[in-house]
Protein backbone atom coordinates (compact mmCIF):
# COMPACT_ATOMS: atom_id res chain seq x y z
CA UNK A 1 0.00 0.00 0.00
CA UNK A 2 0.85 3.53 -0.36
CA UNK A 3 0.53 5.75 2.13
CA UNK A 4 2.92 8.74 1.75
CA UNK A 5 4.65 10.69 -1.33
CA UNK A 6 7.18 13.35 -1.48
CA UNK A 7 7.85 14.62 -5.21
CA UNK A 8 6.66 17.28 -7.66
CA UNK A 9 3.32 18.14 -8.23
CA UNK A 10 3.39 18.15 -11.76
CA UNK A 11 -0.19 18.63 -12.48
CA UNK A 12 -3.75 19.99 -10.95
CA UNK A 13 -7.06 19.73 -11.99
CA UNK A 14 -10.77 20.13 -10.06
CA UNK A 15 -10.15 17.35 -7.67
CA UNK A 16 -6.62 15.86 -8.03
CA UNK A 17 -3.25 16.21 -8.91
CA UNK A 18 -0.26 14.34 -10.07
CA UNK A 19 2.75 14.09 -8.23
CA UNK A 20 6.10 12.97 -9.76
CA UNK A 21 7.99 10.81 -7.95
CA UNK A 22 11.55 10.70 -9.24
CA UNK A 23 9.74 10.15 -12.70
CA UNK A 24 6.72 7.87 -12.10
CA UNK A 25 3.71 10.46 -11.82
CA UNK A 26 0.60 9.09 -8.98
CA UNK A 27 -2.81 10.67 -9.37
CA UNK A 28 -3.56 11.56 -5.84
CA UNK A 29 -7.81 12.98 -5.57
CA UNK A 30 -8.21 15.29 -2.94
CA UNK A 31 -11.17 17.40 -0.84
CA UNK A 32 -11.34 20.83 -1.73
CA UNK A 33 -9.27 22.17 1.49
CA UNK A 34 -6.55 19.85 0.61
CA UNK A 35 -6.25 21.40 -2.87
CA UNK A 36 -6.51 24.82 -2.12
CA UNK A 37 -3.60 24.44 0.16
CA UNK A 38 -1.41 22.39 -1.88
CA UNK A 39 1.73 24.27 -3.65
CA UNK A 40 1.98 25.18 -7.01
CA UNK A 41 2.70 23.32 -9.98
CA UNK A 42 6.65 22.62 -10.54
CA UNK A 43 7.10 23.17 -6.91
CA UNK A 44 7.66 20.03 -4.48
CA UNK A 45 4.99 18.44 -1.95
CA UNK A 46 4.45 15.82 0.17
CA UNK A 47 1.06 14.25 1.23
CA UNK A 48 -0.17 11.18 3.10
CA UNK A 49 -2.32 8.96 0.94
CA UNK A 50 -4.58 6.11 1.18
CA UNK A 51 -5.22 3.34 -1.87
CA UNK A 52 -8.23 2.13 -2.72
CA UNK A 53 -8.05 -1.47 -4.52
CA UNK A 54 -11.03 -3.31 -6.14
CA UNK A 55 -11.28 -5.09 -9.16
CA UNK A 56 -12.70 -2.21 -11.38
CA UNK A 57 -10.61 0.52 -9.32
CA UNK A 58 -7.46 1.51 -7.97
CA UNK A 59 -7.19 4.71 -6.72
CA UNK A 60 -5.32 7.30 -4.49
CA UNK A 61 -6.38 9.83 -1.86
CA UNK A 62 -4.30 11.99 -0.79
CA UNK A 63 -4.44 14.34 2.60
CA UNK A 64 -1.66 16.68 4.31
CA UNK A 65 -2.33 15.14 7.75
CA UNK A 66 -2.79 11.90 9.54
CA UNK A 67 -5.80 13.06 11.23
CA UNK A 68 -7.59 14.16 7.98
CA UNK A 69 -6.19 10.65 6.47
CA UNK A 70 -7.94 8.73 9.48
CA UNK A 71 -11.15 11.00 9.42
CA UNK A 72 -11.33 9.38 5.68
CA UNK A 73 -10.77 6.33 6.94
CA UNK A 74 -13.29 6.13 9.63
CA UNK A 75 -15.71 7.81 7.48
CA UNK A 76 -15.69 5.41 4.73
CA UNK A 77 -16.18 2.38 7.18
CA UNK A 78 -19.87 4.48 8.01
CA UNK A 79 -22.30 2.04 5.34
CA UNK A 80 -23.20 4.21 2.56
CA UNK A 81 -20.24 6.47 3.08
CA UNK A 82 -17.99 6.31 0.07
CA UNK A 83 -14.65 8.32 -1.02
CA UNK A 84 -16.55 10.68 -2.91
CA UNK A 85 -18.92 11.59 0.18
CA UNK A 86 -16.12 11.34 2.99
CA UNK A 87 -14.41 14.01 0.72
CA UNK A 88 -17.25 16.25 0.48
CA UNK A 89 -17.51 15.65 4.31
CA UNK A 90 -13.84 17.12 4.70
CA UNK A 91 -14.10 19.85 2.07
CA UNK A 92 -17.12 21.80 4.02
CA UNK A 93 -16.01 20.93 6.89
CA UNK A 94 -12.25 20.11 7.15
CA UNK A 95 -10.58 17.90 9.63
CA UNK A 96 -10.80 19.51 13.18
CA UNK A 97 -14.62 20.56 11.80
CA UNK A 98 -15.85 16.74 11.54
CA UNK A 99 -14.08 15.57 14.82
CA UNK A 100 -16.38 18.91 16.40
CA UNK A 101 -18.97 17.79 14.55
CA UNK A 102 -19.16 14.04 15.53
CA UNK A 103 -17.78 14.76 19.28
CA UNK A 104 -21.06 17.40 19.62
CA UNK A 105 -23.24 14.81 17.33
CA UNK A 106 -23.98 17.59 15.45
CA UNK A 107 -25.40 15.95 12.57
CA UNK A 108 -26.49 19.06 11.02
CA UNK A 109 -22.89 20.06 10.36
CA UNK A 110 -22.16 16.88 8.56
CA UNK A 111 -25.17 17.25 6.24
CA UNK A 112 -24.61 20.70 5.03
CA UNK A 113 -21.56 18.69 2.92
CA UNK A 114 -22.36 18.31 -0.78
CA UNK A 115 -24.59 14.74 -1.21
CA UNK A 116 -25.13 14.20 2.36
CA UNK A 117 -28.82 13.87 2.94
CA UNK A 118 -29.86 13.57 6.93
CA UNK A 119 -30.09 10.13 7.43
CA UNK A 120 -26.80 9.56 6.36
CA UNK A 121 -25.76 12.61 8.68
CA UNK A 122 -27.06 11.00 11.52
CA UNK A 123 -26.00 7.30 10.59
CA UNK A 124 -22.31 9.07 10.93
CA UNK A 125 -22.19 11.12 13.96
CA UNK A 126 -23.93 7.68 15.65
CA UNK A 127 -21.29 5.38 14.65
CA UNK A 128 -18.00 7.36 14.81
CA UNK A 129 -19.20 9.22 18.28
CA UNK A 130 -17.22 7.02 20.06
CA UNK A 131 -14.03 7.30 17.69
CA UNK A 132 -13.54 11.74 17.97
CA UNK A 133 -11.92 11.37 21.22
CA UNK A 134 -9.17 8.71 19.59
CA UNK A 135 -8.50 10.97 16.39
CA UNK A 136 -8.56 14.44 18.07
CA UNK A 137 -5.93 12.75 20.75
CA UNK A 138 -3.83 12.58 17.91
CA UNK A 139 -3.22 16.05 17.63
CA UNK A 140 -0.54 16.34 20.07
CA UNK A 141 1.30 13.55 17.82
CA UNK A 142 0.76 14.59 14.55
CA UNK A 143 1.91 18.37 15.31
CA UNK A 144 5.15 17.38 16.57
CA UNK A 145 6.11 14.98 13.84
CA UNK A 146 5.21 17.88 11.60
CA UNK A 147 6.88 20.07 13.26
CA UNK A 148 10.33 17.96 12.56
CA UNK A 149 13.10 18.48 9.84
CA UNK A 150 11.82 19.77 6.35
CA UNK A 151 11.94 17.31 3.79
CA UNK A 152 14.64 17.84 0.69
CA UNK A 153 13.14 16.74 -2.65
CA UNK A 154 16.11 16.37 -5.65
CA UNK A 155 15.12 15.31 -8.92
CA UNK A 156 16.73 12.56 -10.96
CA UNK A 157 19.48 13.86 -12.39
CA UNK A 158 20.25 16.99 -10.80
CA UNK A 159 24.02 17.90 -9.70
CA UNK A 160 24.50 17.30 -6.10
CA UNK A 161 25.59 20.74 -6.19
CA UNK A 162 21.75 21.97 -7.61
CA UNK A 163 19.86 23.86 -4.87
CA UNK A 164 17.02 21.49 -3.08
CA UNK A 165 13.19 21.97 -2.82
CA UNK A 166 12.38 21.52 0.39
CA UNK A 167 8.87 20.95 1.67
CA UNK A 168 7.59 21.63 4.86
CA UNK A 169 4.45 19.55 6.59
CA UNK A 170 1.83 21.72 7.23
CA UNK A 171 1.70 22.94 10.85
CA UNK A 172 -0.91 21.00 12.50
CA UNK A 173 -4.17 22.45 14.03
CA UNK A 174 -5.04 20.32 16.79
CA UNK A 175 -2.72 20.49 19.29
CA UNK A 176 -3.98 22.62 21.50
CA UNK A 177 -7.31 20.43 21.59
CA UNK A 178 -5.49 17.28 21.88
CA UNK A 179 -3.54 18.77 24.82
CA UNK A 180 -6.51 19.86 26.21
CA UNK A 181 -7.72 16.16 25.74
CA UNK A 182 -5.26 14.64 27.31
CA UNK A 183 -5.53 17.34 30.52
CA UNK A 184 -8.92 16.18 31.34
CA UNK A 185 -8.26 12.43 30.78
CA UNK A 186 -5.92 13.01 33.45
CA UNK A 187 -8.28 14.52 36.08
CA UNK A 188 -10.85 11.33 34.98
CA UNK A 189 -13.33 12.77 32.63
CA UNK A 190 -14.51 10.41 30.21
CA UNK A 191 -13.43 10.54 26.50
CA UNK A 192 -16.78 11.10 25.51
CA UNK A 193 -17.45 13.65 27.53
CA UNK A 194 -14.10 15.06 27.63
CA UNK A 195 -14.23 15.53 23.77
CA UNK A 196 -17.17 17.12 23.64
CA UNK A 197 -16.70 19.83 26.00
CA UNK A 198 -13.06 20.35 24.22
CA UNK A 199 -15.21 20.53 20.92
CA UNK A 200 -17.39 23.02 21.84
CA UNK A 201 -14.96 25.25 23.99
CA UNK A 202 -12.88 25.26 20.32
CA UNK A 203 -15.64 26.01 18.41
CA UNK A 204 -16.19 28.91 20.28
CA UNK A 205 -12.69 30.19 20.82
CA UNK A 206 -11.19 29.47 17.41
CA UNK A 207 -8.06 31.00 18.21
CA UNK A 208 -7.56 29.47 22.28
CA UNK A 209 -4.44 27.88 23.11
CA UNK A 210 -4.28 24.42 24.77
CA UNK A 211 -4.57 26.39 28.68
CA UNK A 212 -7.65 28.21 27.49
CA UNK A 213 -9.66 25.70 26.12
CA UNK A 214 -8.79 23.23 29.39
CA UNK A 215 -10.57 26.48 31.41
CA UNK A 216 -13.20 26.31 28.69
CA UNK A 217 -13.56 22.74 28.72
CA UNK A 218 -13.60 22.57 32.54
CA UNK A 219 -16.12 25.84 32.74
CA UNK A 220 -18.73 23.26 30.35
CA UNK A 221 -17.81 19.63 32.40
CA UNK A 222 -18.82 21.82 35.78
CA UNK A 223 -21.88 20.58 37.29
CA UNK A 224 -24.81 23.21 36.67
CA UNK A 225 -26.94 24.79 39.35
Amino acid sequence: MIGKLTGRLDYRAADHVLIDVRGVGYLVYCSDRTMAALPGVGEAVSIYTDMVVREDLMQLYGFLSLIEKEWHRLLCSVQGVGAKVSLAILSALGPDGVSRAIALGDWSAVKAAKGVGPKTAQRIVLDLKDKAPGVMAMGGTVTEAMDGPELEVVEPGEPASAPKRSVKPPSGASAASAGALSALANLGYGPSDAAAAVAEAAASQPEAGEADLIRAALRLLAPKG
